[in-house]
């Protein structure tokens, strides 16, 4: 990972009443290039940017120092918590939103995580998806990205051998692990860019499997 500094971003603030980084928020950048995205991350009219910039190459970016209140985040809140620009830090993978990420983007990106969960003491199931916080409002990193990957190396969590159970529960479950209180088709969706992409219809017994496992390890 070649990692640039030098906090080039005005957007940023003090983090809110003592608050400190608990949670990392990723996302995609949903423009055509790194430098394009770094633009905007930097301009100070669009008043926008994050803590690091990951570019399809593996160059990593520090935009914004992580000790700051980046503005990644916008409206939406995390195990019943909003303001989450104060509670994150912020990065944004170099991709449109259409493609795979690249692989010297994910090594990049492990590595980086890895640096940050030590320093801030975050656990694992601190690392979320802008998704995961907006429901209905954000599907980033969206259905590409490869959670199951972080989660085998402790940087995120998986439901891994979950088992089928009633789609009754599937939205206390959920809610429980840490979604924000939506309506349960928007909940769905965003549980399933996450967890379970390929997933269609109603919310079904693999759904509800995997959400209670999840509210069971990581309760909110």
């Amino acid at each position: 990972m070649v990692v640039g500094r030098g906090f080039p971003s005005p957007n940023h603030g003090p983090r809110r009443d003592g608050l400190r980084p608990e949670l990392v928020v990723l996302h995609f950048t949903n423009m055509a290039s790194a430098a394009a995205a770094r633009a905007r991350l930097c301009d100070l009219g669009a008043q926008v940017s994050a803590h690091w910039l990951i570019d399809e190459d593996g160059q990593a970016e520090q935009l914004v120092d992580e000790t700051r209140r980046a503005w990644h985040a916008g409206a939406g809140a995390w195990r019943g918590r909003g303001d989450v620009n104060s509670r994150s830090i912020g990065i944004e993978l170099a991709n449109p939103g259409d493609r795979p990420f690249a692989e010297a983007q994910l090594r990049a990106l492990e590595a980086l995580l890895a640096g940050i969960l030590d320093r801030w003491a975050i656990p694992p199931e601190g690392v979320i998806a802008h998704s995961d916080m907006a429901p209905g409002r954000k599907v980033d990193p969206g259905p590409r990205f490869d959670w199951r990957r972080l989660a085998l190396q402790g940087l995120a969590v998986w439901p891994e051998g979950a088992a089928p159970a009633d789609p009754a529960g599937f939205v206390a479950d959920a809610r429980r692990f840490g979604y924000p209180e939506v309506a349960p088709e928007t909940l769905l969706h965003a549980f399933r860019l996450r967890f379970r992409p390929w997933g269609r219809g109603a919310v079904d017994a693999d759904d509800a499997g995997r959400a209670a496992w999840l509210a069971r390890s990581y309760p909110g």
